[in-house]
């Protein structure tokens, strides 16, 4: 007898001890979204000279915290995310042209968000797939077009 009692006394105990309050907000993903404004505004800001390399690395934080999103539950956040990397992704490729600074270290983050990105859509519901295959679609063309400017120069 003393056995079955245990575990439901600890299932007790656990149960009187768990808070009554909802979970805190996750402030890692408060803080991800302040440097996400910060590094936006100064992509922005930036020379014409370095924005396909900040908008790559703004491209890919977005694409960690739009995979977050989409893994904690929240695919409505994740998609407005997944759309706003794919008109940063259409920057990238316009200011490509003149831009020659860091080309290598941009196709290797580009490469890696687009490794990121891929290991997302495999997790993803079928609800969330098809934006997350357009901007993945998008995001290779950037690495292919980033890749010949690499070679070009």
């Amino acid at each position: 007898m003393r056995l079955t009692l245990r575990p439901f006394v600890l299932v007790v105990l656990l149960a009187l001890c768990s808070p009554l309050y909802p979970a805190p907000i996750d402030k890692s993903l408060l803080l991800d979204e302040q440097a996400l404004i910060q590094l936006e505004q100064r992509a922005q800001q930036a020379n014409p000279r370095e924005q396909c390399f900040l908008y790559t690395e703004l491209v890919s934080a977005m694409t960690e915290i739009a995979g977050k999103e989409m893994l904690n539950g929240d695919p409505d956040r994740a998609t407005a995310m997944f759309k706003k990397i794919q008109h940063y992704a259409e920057l990238i490729q316009l200011n490509l042209a003149r831009d020659t600074k860091r080309l290598k270290n941009a196709e290797m983050l580009m490469h890696r968000t687009t490794y990121r990105l891929n290991e997302y859509l495999h997790s993803a519901s079928s609800e969330d797939r098809p934006t997350l295959q357009a901007t993945l679609k998008q995001l290779n063309k950037v690495q292919n077009d980033l890749l010949t400017q690499v070679f070009n120069h």
